[in-house]
Formats: C-alpha cells, sequence, structure tokens
C-alpha cells in the first residue's frame, strides 16, 4: 500500500509546478524540500523574465507559486531532507534523514542541484568568512568592500553587478578571454561604473587571516594577487542526482537523461528542472518540466488503478 499516489522531490519552480497540476488532478501528493520552498529562486533578488511579470522578486514569485499549490491540497514539507530513494519492485521508497519511509507508485525528481566548487586553496577554508556563493543572501555584509566575482555566465554577470549595490568595486574574473553570459546583462554590467572584468584569469588561491583579504590568479603567465574581501564564485552547478540507490540513466556531468515525457530510464520515475538534462536552467522551462511530468505521472498512476481493479 503506498502513502500517497506521487511524491515530488524539490521545492523549485519545477516542482511546485508539478505539486500543482498533480494535487488539481485530484492525485494525493506529497512535496519534500531540504528547505523552505522556492529552490533557486531565494537565490535570485530580481526575476525579470518570467511571462506575466515584468520584474518580481524572487522570494515573493516562491510565495505565490507555494500558496497556489497548496490551494489545490498540495502537502508540503519543507526542512525535510531526503537520504535516499531506492525500489521495492515497481513501488518507490523515499527515505527521509529523519529516518522516516514513504513510498510511492510515482515520483516527480524535482532536487535541483548545488554550486559548483572551484575547487582552490583557502575556498573551504573561508566559506562564511568572505567565500559565498549567492549574492542575495550574503552581499549585504560586505557593505563598501572591494568584492571579486568568479565565474563568466549569466549568474556571475548579474549577480555581480547586484552586489554593486553593496560593495565600493567588483571585479568579475573569468578564465577565457570572451563571457558566455547573455549580452544584454553584458552591456548592463559594463555600464555599471563599478564593475570591472578581468579576462583570461585562473583563480589558483584565495587568501586570508581569519577572513579574505585577496584572491590570486594567473594571467598571460604570471600570477597576481588582488586585494578583496570578498569572494563570490558563479562557475556551475553540480546536479542533485545522487541520492538513487539504484541506477537511473544521466550524462556525463550527472544530469538525468530523460524521454519527450521527462520519464527516466526508471518507468514511475520523471526528472524536471536543473536536476535533468537540458538546453537551458530557466523558471520558465522549470514550469514547463513540472507540467509535463505531472500529467505523466497523472497517466501512469491512473493506469495502475485501473490495472489493480481489473
Amino acid at each position: 500500500m503506498s502513502d500517497y499516489d506521487v511524491v515530488i522531490v524539490g521545492g523549485g519552480p519545477a516542482g511546485l509546478a508539478a505539486g500543482l497540476y498533480t494535487a488539481r488532478m485530484n492525485l494525493k501528493t506529497l512535496l519534500l524540500d531540504r528547505g523552505p520552498l522556492g529552490g533557486q529562486l531565494l537565490n535570485t533578488e530580481l526575476v525579470e523574465d518570467y511571462p506575466g511579470f515584468e520584474s518580481v522578486l524572487g522570494t515573493e514569485l516562491a510565495t505565490k507559486m507555494g500558496d497556489h499549490a497548496r490551494k489545490f491540497g498540495l502537502e508540503v514539507r519543507e526542512f525535510e531532507p531526503v537520504k535516499e530513494i531506492d525500489k521495492d519492485g515497481s513501488t518507490k521508497v523515499v527515505r527521509l534523514d529523519s529516518g522516516e519511509e514513504i513510498r510511492t507508485p510515482a515520483l516527480i525528481m524535482a532536487a535541483g542541484g548545488l554550486p559548483r566548487y572551484l575547487g582552490v586553496a583557502g575556498e573551504k577554508e573561508f566559506q562564511g568568512r568572505g567565500v559565498s556563493y549567492c549574492a542575495v543572501c550574503d552581499g549585504a555584509f560586505f557593505k563598501g568592500e572591494e568584492l571579486a566575482v568568479v565565474g563568466g555566465g549569466d549568474a556571475a554577470v548579474e549577480e555581480g553587478d547586484f552586489l554593486t549595490r553593496y560593495a565600493k568595486k567588483v571585479y568579475i574574473l573569468h578564465r577565457r578571454d570572451s563571457l558566455r553570459a547573455q549580452p544584454i546583462l553584458i552591456d548592463r554590467a559594463r555600464a555599471n561604473p563599478k564593475i570591472e572584468f578581468i579576462l583570461e584569469a585562473g583563480v589558483k588561491e584565495i587568501v586570508g587571516n581569519g577572513k579574505v583579504q585577496s584572491v590570486k590568479y594567473d594571467q598571460y603567465g604570471s600570477t597576481k594577487e588582488l586585494p578583496v574581501g570578498g569572494v563570490f564564485i558563479f562557475i556551475g552547478f553540480v546536479p542533485n542526482s545522487g541520492l538513487f540507490k539504484f541506477h537511473v540513466d544521466h550524462d556525463e556531468a550527472g544530469y538525468i537523461l530523460t524521454d519527450r515525457n521527462l520519464q527516466t530510464s526508471e518507468p514511475g520515475i520523471w526528472a524536471v528542472g536543473d536536476v535533468r538534462a537540458q538546453l537551458t536552467k530557466q523558471i520558465a522551462t522549470a514550469v514547463g518540466d513540472g507540467t509535463t511530468a505531472a500529467v505523466a505521472a497523472a497517466a501512469y498512476v491512473s493506469a495502475l488503478k485501473d490495472a489493480a481493479r481489473a
């Protein structure tokens, strides 16, 4: 006997969209998240590219999505970390850190991921003492400081621009000779007098004494040192696909592979949002993923119930 028709692991936009649709289709649905609802929305100050909202705070959009899903009867458990996902025949078994086991025929994996680490000397030592992976979370602690941002994609450029509301100066260091961020974000950053780009700069060490004092990097064959009070690292994302105790197909980076209905190689398990292999990581695509998986999961659960009645 299963506890729920559908269990969703992860409460970002993809998970919340899936929860809204499954609950609305009268499926008994549980959503689990290791933290508060919102996922990466909580690390985003302003959202300007979600249709219908010219500009909305990430936290506000997260609250709206959560409230909307709960309205249809979605059961949500925040601050409930999942330890592992196993299976017992066709039943999926979700084991929580608390020791509780939850059984379900259908599971939607929406667990997103975590920031990728630089892996240089001083990074771990100074985490929380000048090294950060979230400008929205920690930017206010660095008022009047000079800061380094490491990375060349959308997150690095966008968060670097955000940090200038607190910092005296922001240096964006990227190891290549050109940035990967969208042109509109690059143009905005270049127009900001507080931002300076340092390209072809490979960060080698974060230096400090109790807290961050500088960053060392190689550029054009020589090692340079930049005095800064903080280092914000935005060099990518590691998907939370390691929760499965059995094999689920994934690419070389760990992103879960799915079919056109977002079902994984394991029947009855779907992967949505940032945890799956796809072209882009946007709120709009995450919501679309959640919707598709919810409809597919509903059909799967209905077929199981019909077969059990036959």
